[in-house]
């Protein structure tokens, strides 16, 4: 959802040349109406949150969505840091969106605020930094990025400078790993915020007139941004790429497809900052690089993704006339005159030797493996699945790529709610010690 939200806030103009402007925002409604009801979003403060509806039984039990007849149970939580952060995030980047509808915008600036407040409390002192401890599925394995992440987009949409504070404090960056490297580093994704965080941050810099006591941590993180954004290009040895040339940001991991869609976006995205602000360029290490070279890295990537690679298979479902025929995906995957089944009964449609009977129009799948080898296989989940984390992802590189406005970014949309700055002065410097 913020992700999405993100893409809008900066190329509503192409989405509405592209007649998806108010299809991308009811997607995005659906998610935070969905989210609103996982805490009380009516209340001023809350102690727990649902972080899970149902069992993982994914594997076990097949059946479509509306055959399901077993119990849900909702598991709460009254400690997950990362997860409440990153879901405040994702309303408060929603509630710039829907600016012009007040009630619903207000709605979610006050879900936004009590999230991050519960994702915070005891900051530092209850929370080591490690995951969530009681989900066992899709855990974040740290939560002070989306400290930094979260506490962003609650900027943007509130104008309250605690947040700003918060987020350009020297503690907070340093536990966020904002200033170290790691083989994750710059991996943008659903485990990692950094270079997300890193980039919104920087485009505060880059746009609004802000100086002193913020500069030195927002510099850091536009130099920050700037390394991550050149380590995707070809030149640099930060990434591998597999022979038919898509970067492997998961180190050769299962499920690549993901992280590639992100990294396309935040270079595009980088690219029109450095535009928007008359900069034709960027130093990446000895060589510089002309703005245009981000963008034809992402290019690239999505050409892979769409079916530009050894296979000469599009990896998005519906697209081109050779794309994944047993995407792993339940509703697919069933017959549609099938009405109600058990789980057990349900598995012979996952290892039905057959195509899927409906396609998924627009589904990213996980990927090839580093060899750039592709198994169409149901049940191998690695190469087969897609996921909303993926797609997200690739919806948004895909609308900054779009050549449908030449408009460009939305500069001044994200800052609706940032009042006029007035920057305290610095301190004056100490007189000096000693005759004059």
């Amino acid at each position: 959802m913020t992700m999405l939200s993100w893409s809008v806030l900066e190329y509503s103009a192409k989405y509405e040349t592209a007649g998806e402007l108010n299809h991308v925002k009811d997607i995005i409604r659906w998610g935070t109406d969905y989210l609103l009801k996982t805490f009380n979003s009516s209340a001023d403060t809350i102690d727990k949150i649902v972080l899970q509806v149902g069992k993982n039984s994914s594997e076990n039990c097949w059946i479509r969505p509306e055959s399901i007849n077993y119990p849900r149970p909702v598991i709460p939580c009254s400690t997950c840091p990362a997860l409440a952060a990153e879901m405040a995030a994702a309303l408060a980047a929603a509630s710039i969106v829907f600016k012009d509808d007040h009630k619903y915008s207000k709605k979610l600036v006050h879900g936004a605020d009590i999230l991050f407040k519960f994702a915070t409390k005891g900051e530092g002192e209850r929370y080591a930094g490690g995951s969530d401890p009681p989900s066992n599925f899709y855990n974040s394995s740290g939560f002070w990025d989306e400290f930094v992440w979260g506490g962003a987009w609650m900027y943007c949409a509130t104008g309250n400078s605690s947040y700003i504070d918060l987020v350009t404090s020297p503690g907070l960056a340093k536990h966020a790993e904002a200033v170290w490297g790691g083989p994750d580093h710059g991996v943008h994704g659903w485990d990692n915020k950094h270079a997300g965080a890193q980039l919104l941050m920087s485009r505060l810099r880059m746009f609004l007139d802000f100086g002193y006591p913020y500069e030195e941590m927002l510099k850091n993180f536009h130099e920050q941004i700037s390394e991550i954004i050149c380590s995707y290009l070809p030149g640099s040895n930060n990434f591998k790429r597999t022979n038919g040339g898509l970067i492997e940001l998961n180190h050769g991991k299962p499920k690549p497809l993901q992280y590639v869609t992100n990294a396309a976006f935040l270079a595009t995205l980088y690219a029109d900052y450095l535009e928007a602000t008359l900069t034709p360029g960027w130093q990446c290490g000895a060589k510089f690089y002309p703005k245009d070279a981000f963008r034809d890295f992402a290019k690239t990537q999505i050409d892979y993704i769409l079916g530009r690679n050894l296979r000469h298979m599009s990896y998005v479902v519906g697209f081109s006339d050779h794309f994944p025929q047993y995407v792993h995906h339940k509703g697919a995957s069933i017959p549609g005159y099938i009405k109600h089944q058990s789980c057990q009964e349900g598995l012979r449609w996952k290892e039905s030797k057959k195509p899927n009977p409906n396609t998924i129009v627009g589904a990213m799948v996980g990927g090839p493996d580093k060899h750039d080898g592709f198994q169409d296989n149901r049940s191998n989940y690695n190469f087969t699945e897609p996921t909303i984390a993926g797609n997200a992802g690739l919806v948004a590189a895909l609308v900054a790529l779009s050549d449908g406005s030449k408009t460009g970014i939305d500069k001044n949309t994200m800052f609706y709610a940032i009042p006029p700055f007035s920057m305290p002065r610095p301190p004056p410097p100490r007189p000096l010690v000693g005759k004059p």
